[in-house]
């Protein structure tokens, strides 16, 4: 593609995201909104900075930054006008001041108790609006071209740990296997891991949330190898479970139930199906079939510039699911003492079913 064509192509994404913040402000009851999460104001004006504070309404779309950005801000974020600040804080009062604003929108989850409270001392007769789950929900329908991304995701990360595998055998750390599937990613075009790789063998395994250690692979174990990799800001986000060497039925048994429970789970997945609903689905099976009590978490979450947003597929959750959405569904078993099992792949949710993203096979395999 010619980059100039690429360059106005994602101008215009990003202006046509802005416009949709614009038509929401009314709802909100605000004149503007303050976003300060970084995901957030990559995805608005493709500023990727760690520091700065973006202003959408009043007709103006400000990016406010300190003197390092300045440089970045303007290459990056050309829909913007671009503000340096010396303290924050005053940055954005001066924006509110010269706009003359009176009700403002702040994305309340971003931003510290103690910076809110500099700049509700500092702008006295104005009204702060914070927004939660209303700025969550922004980004919560994928475009095209992050579809396109996050497919490349999952592809470099199954890339990643296929070839991983051959190095897999009893004596290795999961340590030193987790390092691997990073090594591998980073070589396969990565830009950095999702999150802290987790690689959990033995009574490890039955630790939703392992760190990887010391502990060497031994015969018998069942691995678990939860892994996703950054490509161009969008993360992949995979769980694989393996057998070493050998496999008991119990362990099979175990394995074919959580397998079931994803397969029945993927399988409900489309538009206009509630998130709850689709929990309830590998809920449900897992606890028909003894092992409810070892499901300790929810079925999946949303995924895009963040490895963890809306919607939530849980127990309780509101959200419904609509085309357009990216979400994991994960179910697992783990028994403490003795082992784990997860299964998890990322789906794009279509219309009438969905488009599995990652790449690996889930049939039970043995190293």
């Amino acid at each position: 593609m010619d980059c100039k064509k690429k360059e106005g192509s994602e101008s215009s994404t990003r202006e046509t995201r802005i416009e949709r913040v614009r038509s929401m402000l009314s709802g909100f009851d605000v004149e503007g909104i303050f976003f300060f999460e970084e995901a957030n104001i990559s995805y608005l004006t493709g500023f990727a900075g760690t520091d700065g504070v973006l202003f959408v309404g009043g007709g103006k779309t400000l990016l406010l930054v300190d003197g390092r950005y300045i440089t970045q801000a303007k290459d990056e974020a050309t829909s913007c006008d671009i503000i340096k600040f010396g303290d924050r804080t005053e940055g954005m009062a001066g924006v509110v001041s010269d706009l003359g604003l009176k009700r403002v929108g702040i994305e309340s989850p971003a931003i510290d108790l103690n910076s809110y409270l500099k700049l509700r001392d500092r702008v006295k007769n104005v009204f702060l609006n914070p927004l939660s789950e209303e700025i969550e929900r922004i980004r919560i329908i994928k475009d095209g071209g992050e579809a396109s991304l996050l497919r490349e995701a999952a592809i470099m990360a199954a890339r990643a740990l296929e070839e991983t595998l051959g190095h897999i055998r009893p004596g290795i750390t999961e340590r030193d296997i987790a390092s691997i599937v990073e090594m591998k990613m980073r070589e396969a075009g990565s830009e950095k891991p999702s999150f802290e790789t987790i690689v959990a063998s033995g009574s490890n395994a039955a630790l939703p949330h392992a760190v990887p250690g010391p502990r060497e692979i031994q015969d018998g174990d069942f691995l678990i190898i939860d892994y996703g990799t950054m490509y161009r800001g969008y993360h992949s986000d995979e769980t694989c479970t393996f057998a070493i060497r050998s496999v008991t039925k119990k362990q099979a048994a175990v394995y074919a139930i959580v397998k079931d429970a994803h397969d029945k789970a993927v399988d409900g997945v489309k538009a206009g199906i509630a998130c709850q609903d689709i929990d309830g689905i590998a809920r449900r099976y897992i606890g028909d079939a003894g092992y409810g009590e070892y499901f300790s978490h929810g079925t999946g979450h949303g995924v895009g510039l963040n490895v963890h947003e809306p919607p939530r597929l849980s127990e309780g959750s509101k959200d419904i699911l609509e085309e357009g959405m990216v979400i994991t569904v994960e179910p697992g078993i783990y028994i403490p003492g003795l082992w784990g099992v997860r299964i998890e792949d990322t789906v794009m949710v279509e219309k009438d079913g969905c488009e599995i993203l990652t790449k690996m096979p889930k049939a039970l395999r043995i190293l």
